[in-house]
């Protein structure tokens, strides 16, 4: 699958480009709902903010038809490299798909995402993705 986008990253990989790069960007592809109820990411000591854009639509589910023009107008420049951030890493190997056919060639998937694998107890974010990790992020 990863011939079809540039490749997989993990949250560490992902947060040390976005560390190192100034012009590689974070696209959040999650929900609204996820947004406000489980978190975001913080890249605000990197002085960034994510790029938020829902791949399916809250609350119907459905694709959202304008995900290429949203991420056009955020992101203008398609050379520049994006990582592509869902709730376990599933939706964003979606976008990272339709980013490159859409001519973003650095499009890369976060592997995990933001709260990961579920723990013992059916809790996510506790041990792997982006929270498990214990990379910067707010309520």
């Amino acid at each position: 699958m990863s011939g079809q986008y540039k490749g997989d990253a993990t949250p560490e990989e992902a947060w040390n480009a976005l560390s190192e790069d100034p012009n590689s960007v974070l696209v959040d592809v999650r929900t609204l709902a996820e947004w406000k109820c489980v978190g975001t990411t913080n890249l605000s000591s990197l002085e960034k903010q994510d790029i938020q854009i829902e791949w399916v639509n809250f609350p119907d589910g459905i694709a959202n038809v304008k995900f290429i023009e949203e991420l056009e107008s955020s992101v203008t420049d398609k050379g520049t490299p994006v990582y592509f951030l869902c709730r376990t890493g599933v939706r964003s190997v979606g976008a990272a798909i339709a980013a490159t056919e859409a001519g973003y060639g650095n499009s890369f998937n976060i592997v995990e995402g933001f709260e990961g694998s579920p723990d013992e107890e059916g809790h996510r974010g506790r041990i792997s993705g982006w929270q498990g990790r214990g990379l910067p992020w707010k309520h």
